[in-house]
C-alpha cells in the first residue's frame, strides 16, 4: 500500500531515476517523527547523529535523506492511506488482546491550524506580500523595462502598525482614523490585485515578453491565478464590518494558504474562538484509538454520536455493550438509537435540572462508574496534542491537516499497544 503511494510520484518512478526511501523506512520515520514530536530538521538531524534511532529505521550506516526529501516522501501518503494504516494497527490491537471494542467513549477536540491571528489588516498584508513577491519574480525573467513592480512593504507596515494603534480605542476620532487607514490599505491591495490580473491576461494573450525560464514564469503565473481570488475575497469581507458594521461574515476567510480553518467555539473561557478543525476521537480499551475524524465547521456534538456508534460497529463487527460522553452528546434520541443499534448499557448526562427518573437512573453505581472512565478521554485527548503535538497540525493544506491527525493517533495507539504488552510482561503474562 505505502509502496504503491511512493510509486506515484511520476509514472516511472518505478522504473527511473535514483532509489527512493524503502517503504518499511518511511513508516518508521514518520512514526518517530509524530512520537517525538520533532520538525522535518529535526527528525533530519537526529537521524544523522543518533545510532539507536538509525537502528530502529533501519537506516544503520546508509545516508540518511535530506528534510525536504521526507517531507516531500510523507506527503505522498494521503488522507486515505493514512486511514488504512490506522485500521490496520486497530485491526492488531484487536488481534493481541489490546483491543475488544467492549466499551467506547467519544470527545471532540478543536485543532488549531498552522496560521498566525487572523485579522482582516493582516490577510490583506498577506496577500500584498504573496502578489508582490510573484510579480518580481515575472519581472526578473521578463525584459528589462517590460514589467515594473512597486514595492509596498514599508506602506503596508505603516498602515498595519497605524490599524493596531486605533483598534486598541473605541473613541470615535479613533474609529475614523481606523476606517482611513484601512482604506489606505485596501486601495494598496486593489492596486497590487489590478496588477497582477493584467499580468496574467497579458500571458494569457502572449504579450508577455519573457527573456528568461518560461517554466519559472508559468509557476509564478499559477501562483497569482491561485492567490487572486482568495485576496478578492479578502477585501470583499473587510469591507463588511469596517463600513457596512457587520461583523458576522459568513464564511470568513482565516487564512490565505490554510484555507480550510475555520472558528472553533467550545466555550472556554481562556480560548472563547479557536483557529482550525474540530475533530472526534472515539477511544475503546487500553487507550486505543479506534476511529478519529475531522469533522466540517462546527457542529453539536449531539450530531456526532450517532456517527461514532456505526463507525465503532463498522470497526469492530458489533455495537459496545457500554457507550458513554460528556453532556454536549445528551439527548433522549442519541439515547434511544443508542438502544436501537444494541448498546446495553448508555451513559450520557443530562443538562440542567433533571426530573425523578433521570435522575436516579445518574445516580446508579454503573452509571457513576461508566462517567469516570469516561473521563479518561480526556487524559487521551490531552497526551495526543502535548506529546504527540497534535495541538497544531503543521501539514500544508486540508489533505496534510488530515494526515497530520492520523499520524499522531496511529503513534499514540502503538505507544498504547506497546505499554501493555510491557505491562503483560511484567505480570508474567507474556513469554
Amino acid at each position: 500500500m505505502v509502496r504503491q503511494c511512493l510509486a506515484k510520484r511520476s509514472h516511472l518512478s518505478t522504473r527511473t531515476g535514483r532509489d527512493g526511501i524503502a517503504p518499511h523506512r518511511v513508516l518508521r520515520c514518520c512514526i518517530m517523527k509524530h512520537l517525538k514530536g520533532w520538525s522535518f530538521r529535526d527528525l533530519e538531524r537526529e537521524l544523522r547523529s543518533n545510532l539507536v534511532y538509525r537502528r530502529f529505521t533501519h537506516f544503520d550506516a546508509e545516508i540518511t535523506p535530506d528534510f525536504s526529501t521526507f517531507s516531500r516522501t510523507f506527503a505522498l501518503l494521503s488522507p486515505a492511506v493514512t486511514q488504512q494504516i490506522h485500521q490496520r494497527v486497530v485491526a492488531v490491537a484487536c488481534e493481541q488482546g489490546v483491543a475488544q471494542g467492549r466499551k467506547l467513549r467519544t470527545d471532540t477536540t478543536a485543532v488549531e491550524s498552522n496560521i498566525h491571528d487572523p485579522t482582516d489588516s493582516s490577510l490583506l498584508g498577506d496577500g500584498i506580500r504573496v502578489l508582490s513577491r510573484s510579480l518580481e519574480r515575472i519581472a526578473c525573467e521578463c525584459k528589462i523595462g517590460a514589467l515594473e513592480v512597486v514595492n509596498h512593504t514599508r506602506a503596508v507596515k505603516h498602515r498595519l502598525l497605524e490599524i493596531s494603534r486605533a483598534a486598541k480605542c473605541l473613541t470615535q476620532t479613533n474609529q475614523q482614523r481606523l476606517r482611513d487607514s484601512y482604506q489606505k490599505l485596501l486601495a494598496l491591495t486593489r492596486c497590487v490585485v489590478r496588477q497582477a490580473s493584467e499580468v496574467m491576461q497579458r500571458w494569457g494573450t502572449g504579450r508577455m515578453k519573457v527573456v528568461g525560464k518560461l517554466l519559472r514564469v508559468e509557476t509564478q503565473i499559477g501562483q497569482l491565478r491561485h492567490f487572486v481570488p482568495w485576496i478578492e475575497k479578502v477585501i470583499h469581507q473587510t469591507q463588511q464590518p469596517v463600513w457596512g458594521g457587520d461583523t458576522h461574515v459568513e464564511d470568513k476567510l482565516l487564512s490565505l494558504f490554510e484555507t480550510h480553518t475555520q472558528v472553533i467555539r467550545k466555550g472556554k473561557a481562556h480560548k472563547p474562538n479557536e483557529f482550525g478543525r474540530l475533530v472526534r476521537i472515539d477511544e475503546v480499551e487500553n487507550g486505543i484509538v479506534s476511529v478519529y475524524q475531522v469533522l466540517e465547521g462546527n457542529p453539536d456534538d449531539t450530531t456526532a454520536w450517532v456517527p461514532a456508534l456505526k463507525q465503532h460497529q463498522a470497526c469492530f463487527g458489533r455495537a459496545p455493550q457500554m457507550a458513554t460522553g460528556d453532556r454536549g452528546f445528551f439527548s433522549a434520541q442519541n439515547e434511544r438509537e443508542a438502544q436501537a443499534l444494541g448498546v446495553q448499557k448508555v451513559a450520557l448526562p443530562g443538562r440542567g435540572r433533571l426530573s425523578t427518573e433521570p435522575a436516579r437512573k445518574q445516580k446508579q453505581r454503573c452509571f457513576r462508574r461508566a462517567l469516570r472512565w469516561r473521563a479518561g478521554c480526556e487524559a487521551t485527548i490531552g497526551t495526543l496534542k502535548n506529546p504527540f503535538s497534535m495541538w497544531r497540525a503543521t501539514y500544508k493544506g486540508d489533505p496534510g491537516f488530515q494526515r497530520y491527525v492520523g499520524w499522531c493517533v496511529i503513534s499514540k495507539n502503538l505507544f498504547s499497544i506497546a505499554r501493555h504488552q510491557a505491562r503483560q510482561r511484567s505480570h508474567g503474562q507474556v513469554g
